[in-house]
């Protein structure tokens, strides 16, 4: 029994099996050639209904945009084209919307083309081509306006005051897409906090910087930069210099060289600060300016100086963030001569030569003047006195050394003739004791 049923059930799988392979040969074989027959019947089907098609058009604002439609076997049939409010702007070629900037430009029996002048965002959206057959087609258009980032503007949050920090805000209001804005100082970027804001279709965007600056950093020179795809690689550029505020410095030039009695006195404050203070005081510390002070800007004109001005002269400048000043001491000298004189004598051989000071009356209660101008006079030439002895002594001294020559020459001539003596004694006593003349000429003896 076993056996029996183990057949029987080998015998039902084989014929599924058969039946299984026959389907799908049969499939195979009738199918797949009707599945590609279909398709292609549908690939016509489309091409066929496709009667029209468009072209996505972009361009930037203020510009021009041309939006065409292309038709396919065009038997006449009523075309219209309308705005993204599905406003009709023509129809078969004929204005049906009373807005110039719409212009037909051309219409053939296979491109339907129309342009828009000074676009704007307003504009954006998509165009219908419709052609009215037994059936309606249509196909759309989409315009996409960009909008250009308008050079940014740099605003400070607040003053600057040295020792603080520089909140700057760089702002580019309006671009679509969206514009990239870079702080640049001295070359290199400096990371701003951006922020950004959606304006209907156009965005606002702000970059936001914060830095310490001191006095020096005042006229420095920053750029924020705007980059836009529409601007093709180029830069908006806006250039800002650093204002920084900070109290004024005060310093006076004084005049060189030592004034006197007569002269005139010129004082120029030189000051720094931001603001510029706008007003500049001159003053005398315990007394107060002289008659014939004359203030110009900066500078304090004195002239005829006496020891009357003389003082501590003070210049003050203040602005909103702070105040300086500086001061100047004026010392005025005298006109001062002193004369050397020797008074007359009754007995010019035993007396000598006297001076006195005659200072002048108005010397004593003036300052001593390091630079005054002595003058002197004498009775008696010391220069020539001592010239006199130089020539004096100088003559004495070559009367002896000339004294000496003569007599060392003196000495000499008497040792000579000495000598000379000597010779002709010894002569002639020879001759005596040889009983010969001298005029027999000289012979040699041995003593």
């Amino acid at each position: 029994m076993t056996l029996i049923s183990q057949r029987k059930r080998n015998t039902k799988e084989n014929k599924k099996r058969g039946i299984s392979t026959m389907a799908l040969a049969t499939v195979w074989t009738y199918c797949v050639p009707l599945t590609v027959i279909l398709t292609a019947a549908c690939l016509l089907n489309t091409a066929h209904c496709q009667a029209v098609q468009a072209e996505n058009v972009e361009v930037l604002e203020g510009g021009t945009a041309h939006i065409s439609c292309r038709l396919q076997d065009y038997d006449g049939s009523i075309v219209v084209i309308q705005n993204p409010r599905r406003q009709t702007l023509f129809f078969n070629g004929t204005r049906a919307l009373k807005d110039d900037r719409f212009q037909m430009v051309l219409f053939t029996p296979r491109l339907v083309r129309i342009a828009l002048t000074n676009v704007s965002v307003s504009d954006e959206g998509g165009y219908f081509c419709q052609l009215y057959t037994d059936s309606t087609h249509h196909q759309v258009a989409t315009l996409s306006v960009n909008v250009p980032p308008e050079m940014p503007t740099v605003e400070p949050k607040q003053e600057v005051v040295e020792g603080g920090d520089a909140e700057l805000t760089c702002v580019s209001p309006r671009s679509k897409p969206a514009a990239t804005l870079r702080w640049v100082r001295n070359g290199r970027e400096i990371q701003g906090v951006v922020s950004q804001q959606e304006n209907g279709k156009t965005f606002s965007v702000s970059s936001t910087i914060r830095i310490p600056v001191e006095r020096k950093d005042n006229g420095a020179a920053l750029s924020c930069e705007a980059l836009h795809p529409a601007l093709n690689g180029q830069k908006k550029i806006r250039h800002y210099r650093l204002d920084v505020n900070f109290a004024p410095t005060v310093r006076i030039v004084p005049p060189s060289g030592i004034l006197r009695e007569g002269d005139s006195l010129s004082l120029t404050c030189s000051i720094t600060g931001n603001p510029l203070p706008r007003s500049i005081q001159w003053s005398r510390i315990n007394d107060s300016l002289p008659e014939r002070a004359e203030i110009s800007g900066p500078t304090l004109q004195i002239s005829r100086l006496s020891q009357s001005h003389n003082g501590t002269y003070l210049c003050q400048a203040q602005n909103n963030f702070g105040r300086a000043a500086d001061h100047y001491t004026l010392l005025v000298y005298e006109n001062v001569s002193v004369t050397t004189m020797a008074p007359p004598t009754t007995h010019p051989i035993t007396s000598r030569p006297t001076t006195s000071i005659l200072p002048s009356p108005s010397f004593a209660p003036g300052p001593r003047d390091p630079g005054a101008v002595v003058e002197t006079h004498s009775a008696v030439p010391y220069a020539v006195i001592g010239g006199v002895l130089a020539l004096l002594v100088f003559t004495v001294i070559c009367v002896l050394i000339v004294t000496i020559w003569c007599s060392v020459r003196q000495k000499g001539s008497y040792l000579t003739h000495e000598a000379s003596g000597l010779d002709e004694h010894g002569e002639v006593q020879e001759a005596f004791l040889n009983g010969n003349d001298a005029s027999q000429g000289k012979k040699e003896y041995l003593l």
